[in-house]
């Protein structure tokens, strides 16, 4: 595939990194020649020094014969008009642009349509990581919840404690344990390092366990893991940005929200816009404001501001001043694997969560939710088995006959309304929808191939 990426920004270079390993030919455009080149030594890509949006900078790129052009640059603006470029001038099957302003994406209906604003897909990274953090907290415990088929089914990840009822055995035994609930562990991660789960395996203390079951189940599986904590209560957000007042209106009817904005003006403005937070102005690293605000009493800190180091030192001071539990959103990604631990208790990649969404209109045959794992280096994905037994390479065919790459496990299958974990006679139909996970998504082009119908299927 023939993909034009604009901008080479930290969004732009992670997905170009993705993308550039699974036969794809990729073009990087970017006014800022040092970053394409820094681009440029490490991967197999071409770069355009030049503004996005212009015509004769996208020609260059060879948007004439482009199958995709991904818009991440760091301006709404130009994003939205070079989508409008590639379809006017060069006929571009697919556009894609990152938007943000919530000005535009309240009117999102009736702007993005080829009359009007030829956006095919449009990615809003703020709303993406509104609902991260909110599975989060409707899930304690938990390091990552990532849903399928709308909803009904779940990969949650978790750190097994000393105290779990599954520490200490078997994976096998799982089922004597909650005999009427169904799920299926897909992923194990030891000291950083992924271990193929088998029946045999024994679950350690600090173990990282990505496991699948119907979403209602999910707590369920979780207290065999860890201790089930407490349902949070008392949230105190820092930063009121687009990500703390969505975060702050989502969670004001049902939990106590407190929220710190830095910002006179953007204070008043909350205080006027939400129900029931309360919005203090101030500074989140000030000892005397938190203190009178009962930190200690916090059951979740969560600090989205757009400054890294603040959330980082904001949310350390709150842990050691008592609050339960630390989450911090963090632009660099070098910083994400340096904090994840001790006063930090979540480490939030906005960037992962934009990449995640990007590569589900990237990738080849009917695969509708991808989510990016592991800094990029596996995958959760779910893919629309289509066919029959003579034209599909998995319609018809039970699971262990299925050639799947290595480190690759099929979960689960949503078919119609119904959640079937997966086994090895599990027979896949026509319509399922296959919830799989890459240990090494470097194999996905050989799934990708597997869900593809072939030619004479019609």
């Amino acid at each position: 595939m023939k993909i034009i990426i604009l901008g080479a920004g930290q969004v732009g270079g992670t997905l170009a990194e993705n993308l550039v390993g699974e036969k794809n030919e990729i073009t990087v455009i970017d006014i800022n020649g040092d970053k394409l080149h820094q681009l440029q030594d490490k991967y197999d890509l071409q770069v355009v020094t030049g503004h996005s949006a212009h015509p004769d900078i996208l020609r260059q790129a060879g948007a004439e014969d482009a199958d995709m052009i991904i818009a991440v640059t760091s301006s709404d603006e130009v994003n939205m008009i070079a989508c409008q470029i590639a379809y006017s001038i060069f006929n571009t099957p697919t556009k894609i642009a990152r938007i943000r302003s919530e000005q535009y994406l309240r009117y999102k209906e009736k702007l993005f349509h080829n009359h009007d604003l030829p956006v095919d897909h449009y990615i809003a990274p703020e709303q993406l990581v509104t609902k991260y953090i909110r599975r989060l907290i409707d899930y304690p415990g938990a390091l990552q919840v990532l849903q399928f088929a709308e909803g009904k089914l779940s990969l949650v990840a978790v750190k097994a404690y000393y105290g779990g009822l599954l520490v200490g055995y078997a994976l096998s035994t799982l089922k004597e344990h909650i005999p009427n609930v169904e799920t299926r562990v897909a992923a194990i991660y030891r000291q950083g390092r992924p271990i193929k789960p088998l029946g045999t395996t024994v679950i350690e203390a600090d173990d990282e366990i990505f496991f699948i079951a119907a979403t209602k189940h999910i707590r369920a599986v979780m207290s065999e893991l860890q201790k089930l904590e407490q349902s949070y209560k008392k949230i105190m957000i820092v930063g009121g940005g687009n990500i703390g007042a969505g975060l702050a209106r989502s969670l004001e009817k049902n939990h106590t929200v407190k929220l710190i904005e830095r910002n006179p003006e953007r204070a008043i403005q909350l205080s006027e816009q939400l129900d029931k937070a309360i919005v203090f102005c101030g500074d989140a690293s000030d000892q005397e404001l938190l203190s009178e605000e009962h930190i200690e009493q916090v059951d979740v800190f969560i600090a989205v501001t757009n400054d890294d180091e603040a959330n980082i030192m904001a949310a350390m001071l709150a842990k050691r001043m008592g609050a339960q539990k630390t989450m911090v959103l963090i632009q660099r990604s070098a910083y994400v694997d340096l904090v994840q631990s001790g006063e930090i208790d979540i480490a939030i990649s906005p960037q992962q969560a934009t990449i995640s969404a990007l590569l589900t209109h990237v990738r080849r045959g009917d695969i509708v939710n991808v989510y990016s794992l592991r800094k990029g280096a596996a995958e959760a994905i779910e893919a629309v088995a289509h066919g029959d037994k003579t034209t599909s390479k998995v319609v018809g065919r039970a699971i262990r006959d299925i050639k799947l790459p290595a480190g690759t496990t099929i979960g689960a299958i949503v078919r119609n309304d119904d959640v079937l974990i997966a086994h090895d006679s599990t027979v896949i139909e026509s319509g399922d929808h296959v919830i799989m996970f890459l240990i090494d998504k470097k194999h996905i082009y050989v799934v990708e191939k597997l869900f593809q119908v072939s030619a004479i299927f019609i």
